[in-house]
């Protein structure tokens, strides 16, 4: 069964770091984009993050200059590095991936870390 899992989630004070990071498992194929979404209490589902396969970068507004993405292929491992943290950072980090499985081309998603900042 192919699976995302993530890790690194908790509790952060104001300015602080933390690391997310999220494991695919399972018949995989290949990998193409991999990214980060969250969503806070009442809000939407909003992206984060995002990188290629070739290990192209893009970020939400929000978080430029404070988070940074990346992968390692060999490990099927997405990261998130989030520096500078702020209140509004908190929510529910959601990993997601788009891979080749036995199936096919598919959207896959995480079942969600928490993050939260607060003194």
């Amino acid at each position: 069964q192919v699976q995302l899992v993530e890790s690194g989630g908790g509790l952060v004070q104001p300015g602080g770091s933390l690391r997310l990071s999220c494991a695919a498992s399972g018949s995989i194929f290949s990998i193409f984009d991999m990214a980060w979404y969250r969503q806070a209490p009442g809000k939407q589902r909003e992206a984060v993050a995002r990188i290629t396969s070739g290990a192209r970068t893009n970020y939400a507004d929000s978080v430029k200059g404070r988070f940074t993405i990346s992968r390692d292929n060999a490990k099927n491992t997405v990261y998130l590095q989030m520096n500078s943290l702020k209140p509004e950072d908190t929510a529910v980090y959601y990993c997601y991936a788009e891979m080749v499985t036995m199936p096919g081309r598919s959207a896959y998603w995480g079942q969600g870390t928490q993050v939260a900042v607060s003194s």
